[in-house]
């Protein structure tokens, strides 16, 4: 297996949603591992999620899992997740999709380096950038 650069995302109790939620924008086989699976002791926690992995048709990974109660939890403090490439169709749809229920910091349009760019926070409070290089 080659080296890979990919977010891990923390949620508190909806991971589950959350991950399902980005297999609907980014499609792809979805794997999700509850805490009860491996410890049959982990009480009101059992069934959220331990580890979940989305790999996506585009190459993309996606990793992410509840948050114990013990732990704490800052929802988008210290991660942005960057989409970047020249597929304009595709990019918009991810775009159109992760911030339909989310709120727009920057718009996605024509920037002054010449690439599409856009910045917004989604439903589950994660923040994302797309940019969509110029070809040619």
């Amino acid at each position: 297996m080659t080296s890979r650069l990919n977010p891990y995302l923390s949620f508190r109790g909806n991971a589950r949603q959350a991950m399902e939620f980005y297999q609907g924008v980014f499609g792809g086989a979805l794997r999700l591992n509850t805490f009860g699976e491996f410890n049959p002791e982990a009480g009101p926690i059992a069934d959220q999620i331990m580890h979940g992995m989305l790999e996506t048709p585009s190459g993309y990974t996606i990793m992410g899992s509840d948050t114990p109660p013990e732990m704490a939890h800052n929802p988008g403090d210290n991660i942005t997740v960057s989409l970047s490439g020249d597929d304009s169709v595709e990019l918009h749809g991810y775009w159109d999709k992760l911030s339909a229920s989310g709120k727009i910091s920057v718009p996605l349009e024509k920037q002054m380096w010449g690439d599409e760019f856009g910045a917004c926070v989604d439903r589950f409070g994660i923040p994302w950038m797309v940019n969509i290089g110029t070809q040619g």
